[in-house]
């Protein structure tokens, strides 16, 4: 985890239960879960609006290349006729 040992992150606790004492230590645990927890579902709702523009993209593309090729068949059919 970051490559710090187990010394590293039992000063590091320390040093923040000197800092905020133990009342505001809970406090501050949960405030910063919610905050990533937010911002996990921001992420991936923005993950999901990209997915979801490039599926209409896609569709878009389908759509114009099938109304191309309606009208390659539709130009054929008239020279067809003509002849």
């Amino acid at each position: 985890m970051f490559g710090l040992g187990t010394q590293e992150l039992i000063i590091i606790l320390v040093i923040a239960l000197l800092i905020f004492g133990p009342k505001k230590l809970p406090e501050l645990a949960r405030s910063t879960g919610k905050a990533i927890n937010e911002f996990r579902k921001a992420s991936a709702g923005i993950i999901d609006e990209e997915e979801e523009k490039k599926e209409k993209e896609e569709k878009k593309e389908e759509t114009v290349a099938k109304s191309e090729a309606k009208k390659e068949e539709e130009k054929v059919e008239k020279i067809k006729v003509k002849e």
